[in-house]
C-alpha cells in the first residue's frame, strides 16, 4: 500500500485554506484545486509498504512535545501553489528524528529535502495573477498534537487519504 506521514489540518487550519483557495480562483487562478479532505501537509513520503504496523510503532517511539504551526500567505513552485509554513525548528527538529529512524529501521522513504507546505494548487495556470494578492494573506496558526500514518488510494474521483496510525505529542 501507498504510505506517508503528515498532519492532518483541524478545522480552523482547513477554514484558512479553504479561504485562500477561494481567493486564488477569484483571481483567476485555474487548476486541480486540492480537495479539502485531502489537505494535509506532507512530513514524510514513503510510498509502497506493506507494514503499516512497522512504521506507526516507530513514530510511537518518537516523543514530541506539542508545537505550533503557522501558515502565512503563498508560494509558487514549479506549477504548483502552496500555502507557506513558517519555519518552525520544531517541526524540522520532529521531521529529522523521524527520517532517521526511518532509516536505522529500514524502511525506505523519499529522501528529498523536507519543504514544509501546504498544497493547494497543481497545474496552475493562470499565476500571473497571484500578484495581486499581496497584502491579503491569510495567517493561521495550530498546534500540532498528532502525527498521521496515511494511506493513499486512488478514487473514482481522485486520490483518497485515510488515516491508518498516528503518534501522540506527550
Amino acid at each position: 500500500m501507498r504510505l506517508f506521514i503528515a498532519i492532518n489540518f483541524n478545522e480552523n487550519m482547513k477554514y484558512a485554506l479553504l479561504k485562500m483557495q477561494n481567493d486564488l480562483k477569484r483571481c483567476g487562478i485555474k487548476g486541480s484545486f486540492t480537495r479539502e479532505e485531502n489537505l494535509h501537509m506532507t512530513l514524510v513520503f514513503i510510498g509502497e509498504n506493506d507494514d503499516p504496523g512497522k512504521i506507526e510503532k516507530i513514530m510511537r517511539n518518537i516523543s514530541f512535545k506539542a508545537f505550533p504551526i503557522r501558515i502565512s500567505g503563498f508560494r509558487r513552485f514549479k506549477d504548483m501553489i502552496f500555502a507557506n509554513v513558517e519555519d518552525n525548528p520544531e517541526l524540522n527538529d520532529y521531521v529529522k528524528k523521524l527520517r532517521q529512524a526511518l532509516s536505522y529501521n529500514d524502511i525506505d522513504f523519499d529522501g528529498k529535502n523536507f519543504m514544509p507546505h501546504v498544497t493547494l494548487v497543481r497545474r496552475a495556470s493562470g499565476t500571473d495573477m497571484l500578484e495581486k494578492q499581496t497584502g491579503k494573506f491569510i495567517v493561521e496558526t495550530m498546534k500540532v498534537n498528532r502525527i498521521s500514518l496515511m494511506k493513499a488510494e486512488q478514487g473514482k474521483h481522485g486520490m483518497i487519504y485515510t488515516e491508518i496510525g498516528y503518534a501522540k505529542a506527550f
